[in-house]
Formats: C-alpha cells, structure tokens, sequence
C-alpha cells in the first residue's frame, strides 16, 4: 500500500467518524429540546391528558 493509499483509507475512515459524531450531536440536541418543552409545557400536558382521561 503507498503512502497516498494509506492517507486516503485514514481520510475516509475520520469521515466516517465525523458523521457518527454529527449524528450523536444532532440527537442530543433533540433531547434538550423535548426536556426543556416538557419542563414548560409539562403542566398544560398533565391537565389536557387529565381532562381526556375523565371525559372517557
């Protein structure tokens, strides 16, 4: 293997890498933002859910 093969191979693999990282990134990102709704709206939630559930 040469070395621009084995530079090659290296590039492409921390690529692969990078978008894995991306992707972790991306979904903790979701999850503060479903805690914090859930912190603010929580309330409002318990009392729709409350009304559903007694209406039924």
């Amino acid at each position: 293997m040469s070395l621009v093969q084995y530079f090659l191979a290296k590039v492409r693999r921390d690529e692969e890498g990078q978008g894995l990282a991306e992707h972790a990134l991306i979904l903790a990102l979701i999850a503060i933002v479903a805690i914090v709704a859930l912190i603010f709206l929580g309330g409002q939630v318990s009392t729709l859910l409350s009304k559903v559930g007694n209406s039924v």
